[in-house]
C-alpha cells in the first residue's frame, strides 16, 4: 500500500472548476497554477445543457494530455440520477476516459464499489475523488473512504453540508464535519481538499480559513477564481525548513533497515513517510513551476 501511494503522490494544494460548456476554458485553467483542474458537469451545468457539456469533456480527452503536473478530472453527476448514470455511460464508451472522476454527493460505499467494478470490467485505469457533502455520507465516511483502491482524495462539501445539517456556512459550525472528513482520508493515507472560500472580495479571510485548513490536516483548498489560486498554493506550500526535514527522514528511512529512526534527537516512526513524500512531491512541483 505504502509503495502505491508513493507513486501516485500529487501535490493537491488548489483546484479549480472549468466548465464542460465551455472547452476553449480548459486549457486556461490549466495554466492557472491550480494543481488540480476539474472539468464541470454536476452543479454549475444546467439540466438542458448537461448533454453537451458531457459530450465536450468526453472529447477533451481524446488526445494525449500534457505531462504538466496538472491532475485533470471530471466532476459527473450524482451516480443516483439519471444524468449521473449517463456521464458514467459515456465514460465507460470511450476508450480515452479522464484520469480521473470526481463523485458528488456520495451517500454510501455501494456507490463507489459500483462504480469502481464498472471501470474494473471495461479496463480504465481511472482514478476517483469522492465528496462528503450530506449526512449520510458523512454518518459513512469511514466506510465510503474504504470502498475502493482508486480513491486519491475526500473533498469536503461544506455548502450542501452545511444545508444539510441546518447550520451556517463557517468554520466554528462545520468543524466536526471537517474533522470526520479529514480522519477518514488520513486513516488510508489519501489527501483531504477542503471546500472553495465563496467571498472573492476577502482575500485576507481566505488566507485564514485556509491556514485553518491545513492546520486540522487538509492537503489544499478550492478555489472559484483564479486569484484565488497563488495565495492558496502559498498556504499549502512547505517552507523550506520543512522541505529539508523531510528530506533528511526521508533518507534516513532509506539507509535504515527499520520502522523507527531518529532524526535530529527525536524517534520517527514509519507512518509519517507518506506525508514527508506529499511535502516533496510539493517542493518537486513548485521547483518545476
Amino acid at each position: 500500500m505504502t509503495e502505491q501511494l508513493e507513486e501516485r503522490m500529487q501535490p493537491r494544494r488548489s483546484f479549480i472548476f472549468s466548465p464542460g460548456l465551455k472547452p476553449d476554458m480548459f486549457p486556461k485553467a490549466l495554466a492557472s497554477g491550480a494543481d488540480i483542474v476539474c472539468v464541470e458537469l454536476e452543479d454549475g451545468i444546467a439540466p438542458k445543457d448537461k448533454d453537451a457539456a458531457r459530450a465536450n469533456a468526453m472529447a477533451l480527452f481524446e488526445t494525449p494530455q500534457a505531462d504538466d503536473g496538472v491532475e485533470r478530472i471530471v466532476r459527473i453527476n450524482c451516480l443516483r440520477t439519471e444524468f449521473g448514470i449517463k456521464d458514467v455511460q459515456a465514460v465507460l464508451a470511450t476508450d480515452t476516459p479522464p484520469p480521473a472522476l470526481m463523485l458528488p454527493k456520495v451517500m454510501t460505499p455501494d456507490e463507489v464499489k459500483w462504480l469502481d467494478d464498472l471501470l474494473s470490467e471495461r479496463g480504465h485505469t481511472t482514478r476517483l475523488h469522492v465528496i462528503i457533502e450530506t449526512n449520510a455520507g458523512l454518518e459513512a465516511v469511514y466506510d465510503i473512504s474504504r470502498a475502493s483502491e482508486r480513491i486519491d482524495a475526500l473533498f469536503f462539501g461544506g455548502v450542501d453540508m452545511a444545508a444539510e445539517l441546518r447550520c451556517q456556512n463557517a468554520w466554528q459550525p462545520l468543524l466536526y464535519a471537517r474533522s470526520r472528513v479529514v480522519h477518514a482520508a488520513a486513516g488510508i493515507g489519501v489527501d483531504a481538499i477542503d471546500v472553495p472560500y465563496l467571498d472573492l472580495e476577502d482575500p485576507d479571510g481566505m488566507v485564514v480559513e485556509a491556514e485553518q485548513a491545513r492546520e486540522l490536516g487538509f492537503s489544499g483548498k478550492g478555489s472559484i477564481h483564479p486569484k484565488q489560486i497563488a495565495a492558496l498554493n502559498a498556504v499549502f506550500t512547505p517552507d523550506a525548513a520543512t522541505v529539508a526535514h523531510a528530506k533528511k527522514i526521508v533518507q534516513a528511512f532509506a539507509e535504515a533497515d527499520t520502522g523507527l529512526v531518529v532524526v535530529d534527537g527525536k524517534l520517527i516512526e514509519k507512518p509519517v513517510l507518506r506525508e514527508m513524500h506529499r511535502i516533496l512531491a510539493i517542493a518537486e512541483r513548485v521547483s518545476e513551476g
